[in-house]
């Protein structure tokens, strides 16, 4: 009987680890908590840390990352309206197979979806002009 009671006492102990492992990294996932972006002051830090960089250096690289912060951020600029028109190509196709309900749900999901683009970094540009 005591055998039974730890071998069930065990597996729910177990059970308890992985459904609890697994919330979490749910969590972490789905708020971006485990895939976020560098920093630019974290890339610094790290690499004056593990390359041992002397003060000028670290300036030196400190301007090396913000010149490709700045020139990936106009790359961005550049490219984002095409990524969004095909976006809204998409949804447009989406929305006529869909039912007058199905595309109220769907046009609030589409909203939610691009203020999470916005808020994790991804500059969301103005939809395309309707013709």
């Amino acid at each position: 009987m005591k055998r039974r009671f730890s071998v069930y006492f065990a597996l729910i102990f177990i059970l308890g680890l992985v459904i609890g492992a697994a919330g979490m990294y749910s969590y972490g996932w789905y708020t971006g908590h485990w895939h976020q972006r560098l920093s630019r002051h974290r890339v610094v830090e790290y690499l004056h840390e593990k390359l041992s960089l002397s003060q000028s250096q670290t300036q030196q690289l400190q301007q090396i990352v913000n010149n490709m912060e700045k020139k990936e951020s106009e790359l961005r600029n550049q490219v984002e309206p095409q990524f969004q028109a095909i976006r809204e190509e998409a949804r447009a196709e989406t929305r006529k197979i869909l039912t007058s309900q199905q595309v109220e749900k769907f046009n609030a999901m589409a909203k939610r979806w691009d203020a999470k683009r916005k808020n994790a970094g991804h500059h969301a540009a103005p939809p395309p002009a309707k013709q």
